[in-house]
């Protein structure tokens, strides 16, 4: 088989409508689209959503509950993830994102409980649950 042996596959390319090039072509003047009507006119389609006139779905069911623009977005952290980095260092948001614990656009971090922490960290400018800080001071560490 050489290059000039290829042809794509019968069926596989068709041939582009020709419209409006004369009452000879079968294509002429209404150019496929019918007589009058909004899909007629140049620029004339549906809007997205548009049901023929029936009312739409969007407009038929009931709103639901409310977005809170104050929401904040903080990662779930527990006390045993902590337990990676040296003894006395501090932790904070930019240490959590260097470490890889903390991925993504997060307003925040909270600590939890769960586990066990062996190494004394001071921890500053994170959310801290009531036994995460127990846990973290019972260690010789310290919440900020």
């Amino acid at each position: 088989m050489q290059l000039h042996d290829l042809s794509p596959a019968t069926g596989s390319r068709k041939k582009r409508k020709k419209v409006g090039r004369g009452p000879g072509s079968g294509m002429g003047k209404t150019s496929t689209r019918g007589h009058k009507g909004l899909k007629a006119r140049a620029g004339g389609s549906v809007r997205p959503g548009f049901e023929g006139g029936q009312m739409p779905i969007y407009r038929r069911l009931p709103k639901r509950g409310f977005t809170n623009i104050f929401k904040t977005n903080n990662a779930v952290l527990n006390v045993q993830d902590l337990d990676q980095f040296e003894d006395g260092s501090t932790i904070n948001m930019a240490v959590l994102r260097g470490s890889g614990l903390v991925k993504g656009s997060r307003d925040g971090a909270k600590i939890l409980g769960m586990g066990e922490i062996t190494k004394k960290l001071t921890v500053k400018e994170i959310l801290v649950s009531k036994t995460a800080r127990e846990k973290i001071e019972s260690a010789g560490g310290s919440v900020e």
